[in-house]
């Protein structure tokens, strides 16, 4: 059945539910009005049955068959006013009103002003009730739900797993991860696009770089990097240099070509965030870096 149909026979629901309710209701009044009423007639034959010489229980019976009707008259007041503001019956106005309810029902579930427990009592309106399966399908959960119209709906949602062993699309997560990290992507990016497209890691949380580096160590994934698995070697197929090579070039430590690059006095680029750098150096750098590098020691070394 479409959800906008659901939505329109569940309010038309609440509006049958809401006089039904309302009737519930009158009845309890009238038994309260009768009740009332059945006490003060009693008082009334009380007082009518009494001698009339037996002047001090007459003024007795006589105040307690006032005070009955007293109570006959509150009573009575009180079920008007209670009339007067919920009607018995809902007039066409008040039922147009419940259906456009019905059709604004996910907007007002949304809404920042709807508290929890708001929810909680819109779902008790709504639903009758909600079977549950957890075993029918792997890592996820198969619940039917019954309700208040008597219409049936069935809904799978994913369930949070402490392992992926029982990961509801595990195959198809692993054949992503696998292509990701062959285009070069790093395990922050790969968790980044991961959750983009929608994949939920174990637990029910959000992909992080630590998820995707515990997976691909699992399942025997290297990091694909400009030379595979190996190590990086001091200078690449295309004569540019890595962090090592440049270090040795220069003769300063990789930490002080890592703030070359920053400082922009190395020039250099990554296929990708995380991957080998790969630096240009040219003859006239190297002289030129070489001597910055002497000179700085030298100052150092006459200063102290």
């Amino acid at each position: 059945m479409p959800w906008c149909r659901i939505r329109i026979e569940i309010a038309l629901a609440a509006a049958g539910q809401l006089e039904q309710e309302s009737r519930q209701l009158e009845r309890q009044w009238a038994l309260r009005v009768e009740r009332a009423r059945y006490e003060a007639a009693r008082a009334r034959r009380q007082y009518d049955a009494v001698e009339p010489e037996n002047r001090l229980v007459a003024r007795s019976l006589e105040r307690a068959w006032e005070e009955k009707l007293r109570v006959v008259e509150t009573v009575e007041q009180q079920h008007a006013r209670w009339r007067a503001q919920e009607p018995l019956l809902i007039g066409p106005a008040e039922r147009a009103g419940l259906q456009a309810l019905g059709e604004n029902l996910p907007r007002i579930w949304n809404a920042a002003t709807t508290s929890a427990a708001d929810r909680k009592r819109i779902l008790r309106f709504v639903i009758r009730e909600v079977v549950l399966d957890q075993k029918r399908t792997r890592g996820q959960v198969w619940l039917r739900i019954v309700w208040q119209t008597g219409a049936t709906s069935e809904h799978h949602v994913q369930r949070r797993v402490h392992t992926y062993r029982n990961y509801i699309d595990i195959d198809r997560l692993r054949r992503r991860i696998v292509g990701l990290n062959a285009e070069h992507k790093m395990d922050g990016e790969i968790a980044a696009i991961l959750n983009q497209e929608g994949f939920v890691a174990a637990r029910g949380c959000a992909f992080k770089g630590e998820n995707v580096w515990l997976l691909r160590t699992r399942w025997g994934i290297p990091t694909v990097k400009i030379n595979g698995v190996d190590k990086n070697p001091m200078r690449w197929p295309d004569g540019s240099f890595s962090i090592q090579g440049a270090a040795a070039e220069l003769g300063v430590t990789p930490q002080t070509v890592f703030d070359y690059l920053a400082r922009g006095m190395l020039a250099g680029r990554q296929l990708a965030k995380g991957q080998p750098w790969q630096i240009e150096l040219s003859d006239e750098q190297i002289s030129r870096l070489r001597n910055r590098i002497r000179r700085t020691k030298r100052s150092k070394t006459e200063a102290s």
